[in-house]
């Protein structure tokens, strides 16, 4: 092996980097003009992209961070706690005022403000967000480091249709560069609205460059019009995707691609909180790709660290390490069965 290869980065994380307000479970959601208590509110590391890094580097996989953030307290918060876990940010841009006429957003957004998300947790209910995509409304192809390109063996781009910048010309050539490269080219997405025509016209130019798309049920249902998952799986590949996994909750997975159809269900763990847990399965999946794993060991590995996840509020906290992940894997069994 060269000393090229020794050195060559394993994922490059790119896409969404947010701020996560997290209120700990409360009765019911307050009326207009009610004050509720809560036991304590988090502020704690969020988005697609810097979830997946954190938890990439648990499992001692190398990762570097491209994305934006605001010339902020926030911004500068979540390029400390992405340093803490030994990720590359060199990758992470400071928007700030001097930048903010370049990269105008078309929602209005102020760019020079980090993203963040008011994750509202009620008893017994699914989460509630209030978000505003701030800095990430800036973030354009050009700003991925390009040497980049070339180490990565993964990339990873996570919050796709987020983010206006990547919906174009420069970023599907960016995608086929990656392609003739042999790099994987993995897709997820999070959704601000319910424009459907808008999400297939873009991922019509996107898919057939995507090695894996990541979408949950609930936005694919949105995308695709279909409410079955593997329907929409099937959609997906027909759009161009070479592999899909689509992530049900607590239903499990279902996972289309080359060798055929799987459906797995999920490990068992006390749950406390949801918030980046596809992130974590995210991740999972990856490092499973980065150590030659089948399809099958690629849902355990992702299944596992989602299951991890949930056991906190926040998005990596409670997420295993490599050897922990191992462990749990071990030691539970998998409901996993071809369709």
């Amino acid at each position: 092996m060269s000393n090229t290869e020794k050195t060559r980065m394993d994922c490059l994380c790119a896409g969404i980097l947010f701020v996560d307000y997290i209120c700990d479970p409360i009765a019911h959601l307050p009326e207009a003009g009610e004050l509720i208590k809560t036991k304590g509110i988090s502020i704690a590391l969020g988005g697609c992209a810097a979830n997946a890094a954190a938890d990439l580097r648990k499992l001692g996989v190398r990762v570097g961070v491209a994305g934006c953030v605001g010339s902020d307290a926030a911004g500068s918060l979540v390029r400390e706690k992405l340093a803490s876990y030994g990720a590359d940010i060199s990758g992470v841009i400071a928007i700030d005022s001097t930048m903010a006429e370049k990269y105008p957003s078309p929602h209005g957004t102020d760019v020079t403000r980090s993203a963040g998300t008011l994750v509202v947790n009620v008893e017994g209910q699914d989460r509630r967000f209030i978000s505003t995509p701030g800095a990430n409304d800036a973030f354009c192809p050009s700003m991925i480091p390009d040497a980049w390109l070339d180490e990565a063996k993964v990339f990873y781009l996570g919050g796709y249709l987020m983010m206006h910048g990547l919906e174009s010309d420069d970023f599907v050539d960016l995608l086929k560069r990656l392609r003739a490269k042999g790099v994987k080219t993995i897709l997820d997405v999070v959704l601000m609205s319910s424009d459907a025509q808008h999400f297939q016209h873009v991922l019509k130019k996107v898919l057939p460059y995507a090695d894996l798309f990541m979408p949950n049920d609930d936005e694919s249902k949105i995308i695709t019009g279909l409410n079955e998952p593997l329907d929409q799986a099937r959609w997906f590949r027909d759009l161009g995707a070479n592999d899909v996994c689509i992530t049900l909750g607590s239903k499990g997975t279902i996972f289309a691609g080359d060798h055929g159809v799987l459906r797995c269900g999920v490990y068992p763990t006390n749950f406390v909180g949801g918030t980046g847990s596809g992130d974590a399965f995210d991740a999972g999946f990856i490092a499973a790709i980065l150590e030659g794993k089948g399809d099958a060991d690629c849902l355990r590995w992702g299944s596992a660290l989602g299951a991890s996840c949930v056991r906190s509020l926040t998005a990596s906290d409670s997420v295993f390490t490599r050897d922990e992940l191992l462990e749990f894997i071990d030691q539970h069994e998998l409901d996993i069965v071809s369709l």
